[in-house]
């Protein structure tokens, strides 16, 4: 593997991040890659997803695929290197021009010797930032065209060193929901409470009953999260708005825990808008599922990773982010894994830069796995 190559590459990207459904650059290069190594490839799958198709030494049935997201985040970049980003308010705070690398970097690999029995196909994903580009790409026919027998995806973690991978069988990502709640029909001088519905107070109190949600609704043998993260309201300081708002997320790992949540706010947020006289409207949006590994692939990543060099071992737990990888494993068997890239700035940190030292990690695990589900020749 030529290391100044892919070094290169991916900090190049660094520099010229684009956001969820915008990676038209980055979908050109991607495309270009794939093709000047003879792959069979298709562009625009989910506005601006690419996929390449490359067929082993000898034929098979099997066809696996192997996902990296490429989306930037639409936050400033203030870290300090040379290939810091280019474009205000875009950076790739969370990794996904390294995941971009390790996938091209081991299609050239097995590229070059695909000493495997069937075709191995590189999915390389927009938006996966909140705007759910793994649905966009089935909903165009991504696995009518590529039906995989199982997926594979890397996620670079800064909790863990470099050279260590986990994962586990069963969620290891959580669902992910927002709600949005408006209290209105209040307003007055603030002098004079008594001749008005307090929406603040009312936003107070409601902050504080979502808030015992999860130990009152949910067992205590279940995770599951609800932060409220956003709460608005007022312009003066003598004044009671006639309106205000709360925004947050609830986080789940199964669908019984998810409908609790969302119908224990619902019923919380019309008791104490209804209390205080005061027009309660919610909206309440799932738009990540959990994201369940399969038992079977969740093993034999953790084999591909230690025939690969790497430590590895099950995850303990899952983590109560989410990743839209979840739409791709409910049509398909697969797994999702956690590359150690530590030590480094948190994912989503305005400094963080991706661990160039997890790239070889990375490209030998992505091997790994192609020749533990099709052999090696």
């Amino acid at each position: 593997m030529d290391d100044l190559k892919w070094l290169t590459l991916r900090h190049q990207l660094h520099q010229h991040p684009e956001t969820g459904f915008q990676e038209i650059q980055t979908s050109a290069l991607i495309a270009q890659y794939l093709i000047e190594l003879g792959l069979e490839v298709e562009q625009n799958v989910g506005k601006t997803g690419v996929v390449g198709v490359l067929q082993g030494r000898q034929p098979g049935e099997r066809l696996i695929g192997l996902r990296a997201d490429m989306d930037a985040l639409p936050m400033a970049d203030q870290g300090e290197s040379a290939w810091r980003s280019c474009h205000p308010g875009i950076s790739h705070a969370c990794g996904h021009d390294g995941h971009t690398v390790m996938l091209l970097a081991a299609a050239e690999q097995l590229a070059h010797n695909p000493n495997f029995a069937g075709r191995v196909c590189f999915i390389f994903q927009p938006a996966e930032e909140g705007l759910a580009g793994a649905k966009a790409m089935i909903e165009e026919g991504l696995f009518e065209r590529y039906p995989c027998d199982a997926l594979y995806a890397i996620h670079n973690w800064p909790e863990l060193p470099v050279g260590e991978l986990r994962t586990r069988s069963g969620p290891i990502m959580a669902a992910a929901d927002r709600f949005d709640i408006r209290l209105s029909g209040g307003g007055g001088h603030a002098a004079q409470p008594h001749l008005t519905a307090d929406t603040l107070l009312a936003a107070s109190e409601l902050v504080v009953a979502l808030n015992t949600l999860v130990s009152r609704k949910i067992t205590p043998h279940e995770s599951a999260l609800l932060t409220v993260t956003q709460i608005h309201g007022g312009s003066s300081h003598n004044m009671i708005p006639g309106e205000a708002s709360i925004t947050g997320t609830v986080r789940t790992f199964t669908a019984a825990a998810r409908d609790i949540l969302e119908q224990q706010v619902r019923i919380k947020t019309k008791q104490i808008g209804e209390s205080y006289g005061l027009q309660a409207d919610i909206r309440y949006h799932r738009y990540y599922p959990a994201t369940c590994n399969t038992p079977r692939e969740a093993r034999l990543a953790l084999e591909a990773a230690e025939q690969a060099g790497l430590t590895a071992q099950p995850a303990e737990y899952p983590a109560l982010t989410s990743e839209d990888f979840s739409f791709m494993l409910q049509e398909k068997p697969g797994a999702y894994v956690w590359l150690g890239s530590g030590p480094s700035h948190p994912l989503h940190h305005p400094c963080f830069d991706f661990n160039d030292k997890v790239i070889p990690y990375g490209v030998r695990w992505l091997c790994a796995i192609v020749h533990k589900e099709l052999g090696e020749i």
